[in-house]
């Protein structure tokens, strides 16, 4: 088969996708991706890749989405928004690659076209070739509505999809018709640096802020660092994005590194709440303590919260205290092993490959 994979452009949602397009090429099969802007980036994974919106700039469209729809801001930097602003939002940015994306399907002729639930230009080419169109959940809300929540101008049609994969575990999002594949962590290649490779001495605690910030300010960095010097921790900041020069003698400071791998060495997370690093942690059966923000970041966090395998807490909240209890508290990392053995129990992407391969539009 010819297979193509249709991402939004953003490294959060083509990263994801990286496993079954692994899975698809190891079988025989051609793939190709289409994406643009960062999402770009899937080329280090070695495969071929179509920039389908050349000069595309997440913010500047995002701006233009949200500015046009004023009242629906104070909900979104909430996280109480639902679908409704990244409905918009998405829309928007699919207006700008289904032109790309089209040219691409009509000119490769793929046989299959997976996309992920917020790249409705991939729903739309497989329509209009009448190929059969698969939906990849990357994400802890339900695929078919947040594609149905895609708002495109002039409303383009596309079919129902002929499968929907399911990546988080029933557990966690309520379980449904979806067929489950295990999630796999994709964070691009690269050794860990020596020092995070081995299992800590002490408790290590990894802090990572999102690759797509959200509006204001963000300071979760800078109150850990202040927290820091009265915990009994590592503390190891990711991208910081405060003065590295100036921080407490247990909390350093490093460029990019592969999360999945660190915290399968042994370390608990601080993030935003995207929906890669929730599941990362999930896979590698460490306890997370997560921010809740804007968008999804809400969502996931209480998602993890309410099944007991991470703490869902304000930027305010994060304390000594609050610090202390995500690297002793025993019910969390409990309960995150449980979830662990339940996404490794749920098939590999290689086991998706026939389903994809039998698919009818």
């Amino acid at each position: 088969m010819r297979v193509l994979v249709v991402s939004a452009p953003l490294v959060g949602h083509v990263f994801p996708m990286v496993p079954l397009a692994g899975a698809l090429r190891d079988a025989g099969h051609e793939v190709v991706f289409a994406t643009a802007g960062d999402g770009l980036r899937v080329a280090e994974a070695g495969f071929e890749v179509r920039d389908v919106a050349p000069g595309f700039r997440f913010g500047r469209v995002a701006a233009g989405a949200m500015l046009r729809r004023p009242m629906l801001i104070r909900a979104e930097l909430a996280g109480t928004a639902g679908t409704r602003v990244v409905g918009h939002l998405f829309g928007a940015v699919n207006d700008r690659l289904l032109g790309g994306v089209q040219r691409v399907a009509e000119q490769w002729r793929p046989d299959r076209i997976v996309f992920e639930p917020l790249a409705a230009a991939g729903a739309v080419a497989a329509a209009r070739l009448g190929v059969p169109g698969i939906l990849q959940e990357n994400s802890l809300f339900d695929g078919p509505a947040l594609l149905a929540a895609t708002r495109m101008r002039g409303r383009p049609g596309f079919a129902a999809p002929a499968v929907v994969i399911r990546v988080t575990p029933a557990s966690v999002a309520g379980r449904s018709t979806h067929l489950p594949m295990r999630f796999v962590p994709y964070a691009g290649d690269g050794p860990l640096p020596e020092w995070l490779a081995g299992p800590p001495s002490r408790p290590r605690i990894l802090v990572s802020r999102s690759t797509v910030p959200q509006p204001g300010r963000d300071r979760v960095m800078a109150r850990v660092a202040e927290a820091a010097g009265q915990i009994d921790a590592d503390v190891v900041l990711i991208r910081p994005n405060i003065d590295a020069r100036t921080l407490p003698p247990n909390v350093r400071a490093t460029d990019w590194v592969p999360i999945p791998a660190a915290l399968a060495a042994g370390a608990v997370i601080v993030h935003h709440g995207g929906a890669g690093t929730t599941l990362s942690a999930l896979h590698a059966g460490a306890a997370q303590l997560i921010i809740r923000g804007a968008g999804d970041r809400r969502h996931n966090a209480e998602l993890v919260a309410a099944r007991g395998a991470g703490i869902a807490a304000d930027e305010r909240d994060i304390s000594p205290a609050l610090l202390t209890r995500l690297i002793t508290d025993p019910a969390l990392p409990s309960a995150a092993r449980e979830v662990s053995a339940e996404i490794a129990a749920m098939p590999p992407p290689e086991q998706l490959v026939e389903a994809i391969r039998q698919a009818v539009g």
